[in-house]
């Protein structure tokens, strides 16, 4: 088991909390989270990107000049690919980026980055984020007595804390998503990764 102390909503030591070694503990293994990461980064892409070829553009139909006599060179078309304002060769056109993952590399990769926020000390366990109602303001405040204002911070909710979710939505640096949400790109893609203990033990749930 792997020990982390854990934060009260004061931001101050509330005692220890034990994480799964299985979970938190591990060796990362770094080409399979970049395999994961890029993935799933081409997976958010549209793949509406889009030029014409000489067949599509406009204009174009009869030959700029004769075959021959003019000392210039032969050309057919003013919409070929190497006149300004022809079709693009070999341009992008509208496609999926979609590629699927085995279960197993998904896991595997998340293992790896929440092993490596917590031996990098950039994991942060805290017990109850203690919001009662919608407050930016506190939320704020709990940034700074954890020690990551300015930061670029990641935090994760159960999928029912409305409250939460609410009060950091405004915060600038920090991207709040719920523990359904969560994915290897986004627990990677910060400085500091904060959890609840109750997104804690779930994580672990799934990914043991």
């Amino acid at each position: 088991m792997s020990k982390i102390e854990l934060k009260n909503a004061e931001g101050k030591a509330a005692g220890t909390v034990e994480l799964d070694s299985s979970v938190f503990g591990i060796e990362p293994n770094i080409p399979v989270i970049h395999q994961v990461v890029t993935v799933q980064l081409g997976n958010l892409r549209q793949g509406t990107h889009d030029t014409k070829g000489r067949s599509e553009v406009s204009g174009g139909g009869a030959k700029p000049w004769r075959q021959k006599g003019t000392g210039r060179a032969r050309q057919g078309s003013i919409r070929a690919t190497q006149w300004v304002g022809g079709g693009v060769p070999f341009g992008p056109i509208p496609r999926s980026h979609n590629r699927r993952l085995n279960n197993k590399e998904i896991k595997l990769a998340m293992r790896g980055v929440l092993s490596g926020k917590l031996r990098d000390n950039e994991l942060v366990i805290v017990d109850d984020y203690g919001f009662e109602k919608p407050s930016t303001k506190q939320a704020v405040a709990l940034l700074k007595a954890l020690g990551l204002e300015g930061k670029r911070v990641t935090l994760v909710v159960s999928d029912d804390d409305i409250y939460t979710y609410l009060s950091f939505r405004n915060v600038e640096t920090v991207r709040v998503i719920g523990v359904g949400e969560a994915s290897t790109h986004s627990l990677i893609d910060n400085a500091a990764l904060v959890l609840s203990s109750a997104v804690a033990k779930k994580l672990e749930e799934v990914l043991a």
